[in-house]
């Protein structure tokens, strides 16, 4: 089955000409003339890849990629766009909503078909995503009222990272592919769980000290255990990121977290980035001691962390994302199932 390829632009040459190229060369090409029409063909279809204009009537290139980063549609799109300029700041820019790739015009045939089978190869990669995933999910059985808390951190995280990709500080940092490793290793932020004592794991409420000091483990366990992968498989950028986040999500930015109380930017930034996330969603979870917290309530608790628990960047970004966050809250909610208290924030 051949790989479907949406092309959005108002010029009808450009249009007519890109759809010629990727038809000669065995993709199945949908066309759109802005953004708006290219997002409802999204919906519509299972179309994976996409090449946009960056300036266009009604929803410009940009827009689009921001509505389908916010969207959740059938699995990964790899989106490239398309621009006159290509400067850093545009690129920046770019980066920022979520796009993968530029092309700038003029552009040559080859270099379009080059971009796209690099894109096809990230695709590729989904299905290793697919099984990380389900290895946190299977890591999280063991709790089985946790309703879609892996998710909502994903998601949470991916957009957080975008958000600080415009940051001056993590410009060097924070590309399209740190966005894509930490959408799909944030999930295993917590599979050290496998390693803590159901009496511990599954107790119905508030753990008491002795408790906690057991289950503040799970961090090291999964870092361990993510650790001795990274080992068998040196250089793989997903592990290693999977273990730092496993190992430093319940750091604090003044050094009094745990398991070893690193302070500042000693802290990986995917940690950092998980620790917002992950706090968040617990706030605003069903649990047996509580209720879930309003998006307010749980927003002033985490200012009260802002340079404490929480790096201050973080904390602009999340500031920044407050609809963003409610709309993957709506979008992944766990309706009226309850929640067990797997760790303390």
């Amino acid at each position: 089955m051949a790989m479907q390829v949406l092309i959005v632009d108002d010029n009808k040459l450009i249009l007519m000409a890109l759809k010629g190229l990727l038809d000669n060369a065995g993709y199945e090409v949908i066309i759109a003339n802005n953004g708006k029409d290219a997002l409802e063909k999204l919906r519509l279809t299972h179309c994976r890849m996409v090449i946009s204009d960056w300036e266009m009537p009604v929803m410009d290139g940009i827009e689009l990629c921001k509505a389908v980063r916010s969207e959740e549609l059938s699995g990964y799109i790899y989106f490239v766009l398309l621009t006159s300029h290509g400067t850093l700041n545009e690129t920046i820019q770019g980066l920022s909503v979520g796009a993968d790739d530029f092309i700038t015009k003029p552009y040559s045939p080859q270099e379009v078909l080059a971009r796209l089978r690099a894109g096809e190869r990230i695709l590729a990669l989904e299905t290793r995503d697919v099984a990380i995933f389900a290895m946190a999910k299977l890591a999280e059985s063991r709790d089985a009222d946790t309703g879609a808390h892996l998710e909502r951190v994903q998601h949470y995280c991916r957009v957080l990272a975008q958000q600080i990709a415009s940051n001056d500080k993590y410009q060097s940092i924070v590309d399209a592919e740190y966005i894509r490793l930490i959408f799909q290793t944030s999930p295993l932020h917590d599979i050290g769980k496998v390693g803590i004592p159901d009496a511990v794991l599954l107790k119905p409420g508030r753990l008491d000290p002795d408790e906690f000091e057991i289950m503040k483990r799970h961090t090291v366990i999964g870092a361990e255990t993510l650790a001795s992968a990274l080992e068998r498989f040196p250089g793989v950028s997903f592990l290693q990121m999977a273990s730092d986040i496993a190992s430093s999500h319940h750091e604090k930015f003044d050094g009094t977290g745990y398991p070893i109380g690193l302070s500042g930017e000693n802290i990986p930034l995917a940690g950092r980035v998980t620790a917002v996330a992950d706090v968040y969603d617990a706030l605003t979870s069903k649990r047996p001691y509580k209720e879930p917290f309003s998006h307010e309530q749980a927003k002033d608790l985490i200012l009260k962390g802002n340079g404490t628990q929480f790096d201050p960047s973080i904390i602009d970004a999340f500031l920044a994302l407050e609809e963003q966050f409610l709309s993957i809250r709506s979008r992944f909610a766990d309706g009226d199932s309850k929640h067990v208290a797997s760790f303390q924030t």
